[in-house]
């Protein structure tokens, strides 16, 4: 299964991403709820339409604030160039067996490289 952050998605609904019509086809994508969030604050066609289909697909877990903090100490994901929501992602990869992160954004796609979460997809 593959979590896909928030750039992925956003390149998805500007222009439909072939690979990502696949594998939401295929019910490979899930969500997380921050995901949402950060497109909800955009505009969007077909809003409603959107944001539903996103909340419908099956989710990752979701850390805790708490357990997030803890990970980035223990994992030494500071001063890495990734953001707090960056790390909810990377924290619910891990927490959700089998998930991996697809991400265009260059600090993300090391860090969970290096965790060994990374999807090597277009």
């Amino acid at each position: 299964m593959i979590l896909a952050d928030t750039s992925i998605w956003i390149d998805h609904l500007r222009g439909s991403d072939p690979e990502m019509a696949r594998l939401l086809g295929a019910g490979e994508i899930l969500m997380h709820p921050f995901v949402v969030a950060e497109i909800a604050l955009g505009s969007l066609r077909n809003r409603r339409k959107v944001l539903e289909g996103m909340e419908a697909l099956l989710e990752v877990r979701v850390a805790q604030l708490g357990e997030v903090r803890k990970m980035i100490e223990a994992l030494v994901l500071y001063s890495k160039g990734i953001g707090l929501t960056d790390a909810h992602l990377i924290a619910s990869c891990l927490l959700t067996p089998g998930t991996q992160l697809w991400t265009r954004d260059v600090a993300m796609e090391k860090v969970a490289k290096a965790l060994g979460i990374s999807v090597d997809l277009p």
